[in-house]
């Protein structure tokens, strides 16, 4: 009796140090932090907060958002590269971060590498506008005279290095075309110049100019994606013109390097079950950015596809910057 007393205690003992383990096994099983890399009211941190409100529910534990704004979203970005790689601290993030390997020379993580995609949950295709003022109706008369007047028409950008700024020079190199690119700190001034006639186009995602747009005030030429936007006007694509650009900016969820395949497929999953929600469509479609469900792979394969498309253009960014 005394014995079977003993075994039943040995056996309760290894069950209590089991359980636990096999607790710490089960993901999530505690808070999930989500970095938010740039400043608070911007597309990215609105986003963060909107997956995070979800995801709580979804996991039965509470997903944060942490506000960790600064160079561009470099600094949100080296917390999360030198995070544990189990799960609990994401980044939400959108091209831009990538980018930084080319434009920040101070950069302490590889942006390319540093990471695991998680999910890509929209995009936002660059839209080609110009002021009604520049006389042209079309994106082929646009190009026309971006070619007979090289180096005389200006684009604003929100920033060197910025989607803006790249959406526009791929642009120019896509179509061969010489277009002088003006960086801006205050983003709304882009919109103020443009009207002015200061600067003849921009190179932004439909959300940004759509008031405008729908006044009548600003031209939409195309929208650099694969379908044609019918909101806030209608706008073919430059595909359907005969202009072979493709440019949009993802927005997504990462994790640190190495995170665990079976952690990333369980938050992809978890993602894009919440991103059915209509009221979070809505949200997003306000922000401008068309819902995507990409996971791991595919998000790895689209960040690497758009390095190489604009590997050119980074390159030459990055020259531009050492030098300064």
């Amino acid at each position: 009796m005394r014995v079977t007393k003993i075994v039943a205690v040995c056996l309760a003992a290894l069950a209590g140090l089991w359980l636990p383990a096999r607790a710490q096994d089960r993901y999530p099983s505690r808070l999930i932090t989500i970095i938010a890399p740039i400043s608070p009211g911007t597309a990215i941190d609105i986003l963060a907060r909107l997956y995070a409100e979800r995801l709580s529910s979804k996991f039965g534990w509470r997903v944060v958002v942490e506000d960790r704004p600064g160079a561009a979203g470099a600094v949100g970005g080296e917390y999360v590269s030198r995070a544990r790689a189990d799960g609990y601290t994401l980044i939400c993030a959108n091209s831009g971060l990538t980018f930084l390997k080319y434009t920040n020379k101070n950069l302490k993580f590889d942006p390319l590498t540093s990471f695991s995609g998680v999910a890509i949950v929209g995009q936002a295709p660059a839209v080609v506008t110009v002021s009604p003022q520049l006389g042209v109706k079309d994106l082929k008369a646009f190009i026309a005279l971006a070619k007979a007047k090289p180096g005389t028409l200006y684009y604003g950008s929100a920033g060197v290095g910025s989607a803006t700024h790249l959406a526009g020079a791929y642009f120019a190199q896509q179509t061969g075309t010489d277009l002088v690119h003006v960086p801006y700190t205050d983003t709304t001034a882009i919109l103020s110049d443009l009207l002015g006639g200061r600067i003849q186009a921009s190179f932004v995602p439909a959300a940004f100019v759509a008031p405008l747009l729908k006044e009548g005030k600003l031209r939409a030429l195309a929208v650099a994606g694969d379908d044609p936007l019918t909101e806030p006007v209608k706008i073919p694509t430059a595909i359907s013109q005969g202009v072979n650009y493709r440019f949009a900016t993802w927005y997504g969820l990462l994790a640190p390097a190495h995170t665990p395949k079976a952690i990333l497929n369980t938050l992809h999953e978890a993602i894009s079950s919440v991103s059915e929600d209509p009221q979070l469509i809505a949200r997003m479609t306000a922000l401008g950015l068309i819902s995507q469900d990409q996971g791991p792979d595919a998000f790895d394969a689209t960040i690497h596809k758009q390095i190489t498309d604009l590997t050119p253009v980074l390159n030459s960014i990055a020259k531009a910057t050492s030098q300064n």
